[in-house]
């Protein structure tokens, strides 16, 4: 017995939920996160996730936006295109982030192109599972480390446990980094704060 044919659209489907999963656990959220993020139920972000529900032309902007993706990338199936990254960028206030690497279905390592502007504050020290390491490449960092304060400067790095309290800033000017970390340590940075 002969093989059904291949559905085009089922195919399509099944590389769009995988995609939105990835990015999903890339961005270290739960199925909750996401679900405060899109205003979508978490139960329904499951069943997309695991083809129990048609993806609808409704829910995919939600996705998109949330995800800092577009559909054309979401989309996207061929083949050809697997080498260039053409990040998104995400803008919040005082900080605009650039990813450097598609999710796989692991997201342990995550690399972004971070633009931080200096703000009146410096943010709350978060501390989570993980390794971060960044590469100023324009202007210097403010690396809050427990009680210390570390200036990192131009073609400067930093690399240090997350485990220990810590908080990233623009220091005295906008300045542009290099950062690499895994999947729980990504989004887990205070963001900067509103002036």
């Amino acid at each position: 017995m002969a093989d059904p044919p291949a559905n085009p659209l089922t195919d399509l489907q099944d590389v769009v939920r995988s995609r939105l999963r990835a990015l999903r656990i890339a961005n270290g959220w739960s199925l909750d996160e996401l679900a405060e993020r899109t205003r979508l139920g978490a139960s329904t972000l499951s069943r997309i996730e695991t083809g129990h529900r048609t993806i609808g032309l409704d829910v995919l902007p939600l996705l998109c936006a949330a995800l800092h993706t577009d559909l054309a990338a979401l989309l996207d199936v061929s083949a050809h295109d697997d080498v260039v990254i053409r990040p998104v960028p995400n803008e919040e206030p005082g900080r605009i982030t650039w990813p450097l690497t598609r999710p796989d279905s692991s997201g342990n390592v995550v690399a972004a192109k971070w633009r931080l502007e200096p703000g009146d504050r410096a943010p709350d020290p978060q501390v989570h599972p993980g390794h971060d390491w960044f590469f100023v490449l324009s202007g210097a960092v403010r690396l809050g480390l427990g009680d210390r304060t570390i200036i990192v400067g131009e073609g400067e790095a930093a690399e240090f446990s997350t485990m220990t309290p810590h908080s990233i800033a623009a220091h005295e000017q906008t300045t542009e980094l290099i950062t690499i970390f895994d999947r729980t340590g990504h989004d887990a940075h205070a963001r900067p704060h509103d002036h």
